[in-house]
């Protein structure tokens, strides 16, 4: 069945293994591009400023990073299946306030609020997918729509309050902070995250399953895939994972108030495309994802080392897409042009 055959998918697919290969040399040299652009990058900033490396600027360039790659990684999982989750920044926003909620004034275990954020984002994704899966509506336009429904709910409930960071335990407050055999915890349970996405996606039959949905809907269907199951899965791991990123969000910062999150899914989607996952389903990897959140937490660092105007930020950005969707436009045609050729000499 040819709709696995994507650039990241595992190799061993019965059928269409060539093309398997050719996308995966691909996905290597797209990875390898972003991790070159870096160095780069990080070079010449170090040059004219040497204190971006500094112990203190590496820290909380993973550390902000580490947010936009948890939601990355689900967000990732749902575009490789031709989906997208635009609610991602208001389930942050939610799960946020509603953790911070919980824990002020309480002496509860960080490991609460953990489970808080995640139940959050999980029943914010489930109704996402319940909604593009039986309402039979596109992904954008219900999580366009969600957006919108959860964040006036975060505004509704707060009503112009906001939680302050004297009002939460000091063990929640310290929690992005402290680190374990030198590594922050926020940029652990990122690195674990990342990990656990990439090792589904790659070794995993539901992860192939992903990819040959997001491949050919329709030729999933009649290869006996549960699409409505797995589709239903992947929301609610991007639910999960950005409520997740909200309790990490609180964490970092203290305070909290309703506009918490509040285009960051944006980022999310721009760090996803730029990491390589296709628009148009079927290929990418979280790994790749999670390099796009890397880089795009560099540039902005970058960018006000440099004192470089911020909006050119915004702009940079925006190239960076339209490149890596016309890169990916470019492989396909090549791929496809591969593929018929073969097919022609058999």
């Amino acid at each position: 069945m040819t709709v696995t055959s994507d650039r990241s998918a595992p190799t061993d697919a019965p059928l269409g293994a060539p093309a398997a290969k050719r996308f995966g040399g691909l996905l290597k040299t797209r990875e390898l591009g972003i991790v070159l652009a870096l160095a780069l990058l990080v070079a010449y900033t170090a040059i004219d400023n040497p204190r971006f490396l500094s112990g203190q600027s590496i820290r909380d360039n993973l550390l902000n990073t580490a947010i936009l790659a948890v939601m990355a990684t689900g967000q990732a999982v749902v575009v490789i299946t031709r989906n997208i989750d635009l609610s991602v920044g208001s389930v942050l926003g939610i799960s946020a306030f509603a953790v911070a909620t919980l824990m002020s004034n309480q002496d509860l275990p960080m490991v609460v609020g953990l489970l808080a954020g995640l139940a959050i984002g999980a029943v914010a994704g489930l109704v996402n997918g319940v909604l593009v899966r039986y309402g039979k509506v596109p992904a954008l336009v219900v999580t366009l729509g969600t957006l919108y429904i959860y964040r006036g709910i975060t505004y509704s409930w707060a009503g112009g309050s906001q939680v302050n960071a004297d009002e939460l335990p000091r063990h929640f407050l310290t929690f992005a902070n402290d680190s374990i055999l030198g590594i922050p915890w926020l940029v652990l349970i990122a690195l674990v995250v990342v990990a656990a996405g990439s090792v589904m996606m790659r070794n995993y039959r539901v992860g192939r399953e992903l990819y040959a949905m997001g491949s050919s809907p329709a030729a999933a269907e009649l290869a006996g895939i549960k699409v409505a199951r797995n589709l239903l899965g992947a929301f609610v791991l991007s639910g999960a994972l950005a409520g997740l990123a909200g309790v990490l969000y609180a964490a970092r910062f203290g305070t909290v108030d309703a506009a918490a999150g509040t285009g960051l899914e944006l980022n999310v989607v721009a760090a996803v495309v730029v990491g390589g996952v296709a628009v148009f389903g079927g290929s990418g990897s979280v790994w790749g994802a999670a390099l796009g959140a890397l880089l795009l937490t560099v540039i902005g660092s970058a960018l006000a080392v440099l004192d470089i105007n911020q909006f050119w930020q915004q702009a940079i950005v925006g190239a960076l897409i339209i490149l890596a969707i016309c890169a990916d436009r470019l492989v396909a045609v090549r791929i496809a042009r591969s593929l018929r050729k073969r097919d022609a000499h058999v």
